[in-house]
């Protein structure tokens, strides 16, 4: 069993399901990572227990801790797999609460469906494990009536002035945010778009400020290009990523040194 101090600001070549395996219980304060979406990625043909995975997520995720699980479902034989739910279910099984069910919305567009509307968006699961110890919520700007109090239906019919406070010039932000995506938009990194899947540093960026606190460590069990140990690092947050990878190590080295360098 590994001492998580050596294992802080480091990045782990191997299988997530076992290296996490080496790792103390309850010593993770967040986890943000996005899994193979339905096999749409090949990813070298490297497999993906996700049962073991989020298993060991529990385990290591301090009490409070926030594992954010940013995943689409693929259409197979005319029917979206809902792969997604099935997962957010068994996370609720695991004991994590479902703090709240997010929208990644992109700016970008796909190779257009035949008889389907544009797809444009993924889930941001937010699950926790007990009621979250860190809630860092962004504020966008208001718009709109900021003197008048919206109002809000009882379960009797009746309207009554929710509460909240009038006249401020930010508001709590929404729980769909939307991004720009592609190359040169989800990362200034070129390198980061050798890996098939990268995706915004901005998304990153703001659920790592939004459930963690500077100094805390941010774990990404499937690391992929970096974008998650990227901007822990940033945010002088500790990060530990596992990437099974060695070619998609090669990047995120290159692309923390980047961020080193600024």
């Amino acid at each position: 069993m590994y001492n998580i101090e050596e294992l802080k600001n480091q990045i782990i070549c191997g299988d997530c399901l076992e290296v996490m395996k080496t790792f103390p219980d309850k010593s993770i304060d967040m986890v943000l990572t996005s899994p193979p979406y339905d096999n749409l990625r090949t990813y070298k043909g490297y497999t993906f227990n996700f049962e073991g995975i989020a298993q060991e997520i529990y385990r290591v995720l301090k009490d409070g801790g926030v594992c954010v699980w940013v995943v689409g479902d693929a259409t197979i034989k005319g029917s979206e797999t809902l792969t997604s739910f099935k997962q957010a279910i068994y996370f609720k099984e695991l004991g994590f609460n479902v703090h709240d069910t997010m929208i990644y919305q992109k700016n970008g567009y796909p190779f257009p469906p035949k008889n389907r509307y544009y797809q444009v968006f993924e889930y941001m699961f937010v699950f926790s494990k007990g009621k979250p110890k860190t809630t860092n919520i962004l504020r966008v700007p208001t718009i709109g009536y900021k003197h008048k109090a919206s109002t809000q239906r009882q379960k009797d019919g009746t309207l009554t002035n929710m509460k909240s406070k009038m006249g401020l010039d930010t508001r709590k932000d929404d729980n769909i945010w939307k991004l720009n995506v592609g190359y040169g938009k989800s990362s200034l990194d070129k390198i980061s778009f050798k890996h098939p899947a990268t995706f915004p540093e901005t998304l990153a960026e703001r659920h790592i400020l939004s459930w963690s606190n500077e100094g805390d460590t941010v774990l990404d069990p499937m690391a992929g290009s970096g974008t998650t140990l990227k901007m822990a690092k940033k945010n002088n947050r500790h990060y530990i990523g596992i990437e099974i990878a060695p070619e998609y190590i090669d990047i995120i080295n290159k692309r923390l040194s980047i961020e080193e360098n600024k």
